[in-house]
């Protein structure tokens, strides 16, 4: 019974949507719902952000329907494509990604999954999403 967690995080690192989905369900098909997922915020200016300005993601995200959602919704999008570029250009936002991912994995009761019902392990998802928002802005 594997699992991956999906996350969407912003400049600094700090998990802005998660999620949770079987080990053999493909990373794409998990972007729209973490999408609709992030939270408006709170601007200096102006009324609340409904939607990011700009995403980075990988080459697990190259399909033209996420392209054309991203369009409509009004997201820029900066997606590797397969066989064009490599992903290397990418290194220097990935890299914020993937250090969330790693101080997820600091956590040891989600290297691996104990519980049953899905919403408890995304449960548990969230307090280790939580410890490192606490932990990174507190210091």
């Amino acid at each position: 019974m594997g699992s991956k967690i999906h996350l969407v995080t912003d400049r600094n690192g700090l998990p802005l949507s998660l999620g949770v989905s079987g080990a053999n369900m493909h990373d794409s098909q998990g972007l729209e719902p973490l999408i609709r997922g992030i939270p408006p915020t709170r601007s200096r200016r102006g009324p609340r952000r409904r939607r990011p300005a700009k995403l980075h993601a990988d080459k697990g995200y190259d399909y033209d329907h996420l392209r054309q959602w991203l369009r409509s919704r009004g997201i820029r999008h900066r997606i590797a494509r397969k066989g064009v570029e490599s992903s290397t250009r990418l290194g220097r936002h990935r890299w914020v990604v993937e250090r969330t991912v790693s101080w997820l994995a600091g956590c040891r009761r989600l290297h691996r999954r104990y519980e049953r019902k899905p919403e408890h392990f995304l449960a548990f998802v969230g307090i280790a999403a939580l410890r490192i928002c606490f932990l990174r802005l507190m210091c």
